[in-house]
């Protein structure tokens, strides 16, 4: 599965369609708020779903290469973070949607 299909398949709201980031691909679901433990445990293949929604979210999926973010659970998001995601072309999407219940409708895409 690619960001771009996760854009397209899922009922996420995309805050940032990253071109450079459509055709990266995503193998497996992380779920962290944590940001220490997700810079150092997240893959690159991985969607990460949080409630984290603030500068040093960017920085940490940045720094992992992660493929693409999706803020659950509603979470606000302010405009520098939207800058920000496009400036560094990073894949971001939102749902009010649980963490869990995110994770799991891409978890259950890529047992198929």
């Amino acid at each position: 599965m690619t960001v771009k299909e996760v854009a397209e398949k899922f009922p996420f709201k995309v805050l940032n369609r990253a071109d450079s980031a459509d055709e990266k691909e995503i193998k497996t679901v992380y779920c962290c708020d944590l940001l220490s433990i997700a810079m150092s445990r997240m893959t690159e293949d991985a969607a990460w779903v949080t409630v984290m929604s603030n500068m040093n979210t960017l920085a940490v999926a940045s720094l992992t290469d992660v493929s693409c973010v999706i803020l659950a659970e509603g979470v606000a998001v302010e405009d520098n973070m939207l800058t920000k995601a496009k400036e560094q072309g990073i894949a971001l999407f939102s749902t009010d949607m649980p963490v869990y219940e995110a994770a799991s409708l891409i978890g259950k895409s890529l047992e198929k």
